[in-house]
């Protein structure tokens, strides 16, 4: 029940580019899975696990003008949006709206930079639109915080769905933590 699942990691918690190149070497690994596309050049979309890098985000939040706060007091979410302007825009209005519902502060978006000419044809025709959203954290503790970035995407998961919102049915959080992203 766990086939194509690989886990690395070091066994005092370090942290490491060469675990991040491990892992995708696992990945690369599991290709005999047989998991890809009927262009045979898309895949499974696949991907790993990471602790959340804390001075990368810093640094690109800063780029982009953001005040990122302290390690564990802000979360960041990878999200699959609409390619279409007016939706995607809605979408991210309403995990917005959300994020202010439950108290917490949305931060700045970042688009996350991405390379469709390696991808195969399936997987470049349903490509969705990848930005990644900060969100601050206020008035919790770090383990309530993950709490509410639960309830943050299921609300607005919710709110998308029943408006209608996100009609290609492209909206999905594929991760929104601030100890982990995807």
């Amino acid at each position: 029940d766990a086939c194509g699942v690989g886990f690395v990691a070091h066994i005092r918690g370090e942290k490491s580019r060469s675990l991040v190149e491990q892992g995708l070497e696992l990945l690369k690994r599991l290709a005999h899975r047989a998991a890809s596309g009927s262009d045979r050049e898309s895949g499974d979309s696949a991907g790993i696990l990471l602790q959340l890098p804390h001075r990368f985000f810093k640094r690109e939040g800063l780029k982009l003008g953001l005040e990122v706060p302290s390690r564990r007091c802000y979360a960041v979410g990878q999200v699959f949006l609409p390619r279409d302007p007016h939706a995607r825009r809605r979408c991210e209005t309403l995990l917005e709206d959300a994020t202010a519902k439950e108290g917490q502060r949305v931060l700045g978006w970042r688009d996350v930079p991405i390379a469709p000419e390696h991808l195969g044809q399936t997987a470049r025709a349903g490509l969705p639109v990848l930005r990644q959203i900060y969100i601050g954290r206020r008035r919790v503790v770090p383990s309530a915080f993950e709490r509410k970035l639960f309830v943050i995407r299921k609300l607005a998961e919710n709110q998308i769905r029943a408006e209608g919102a996100d009609p290609e049915g492209l909206f999905h959080v594929v991760s929104l933590s601030s100890e982990t992203i995807i």
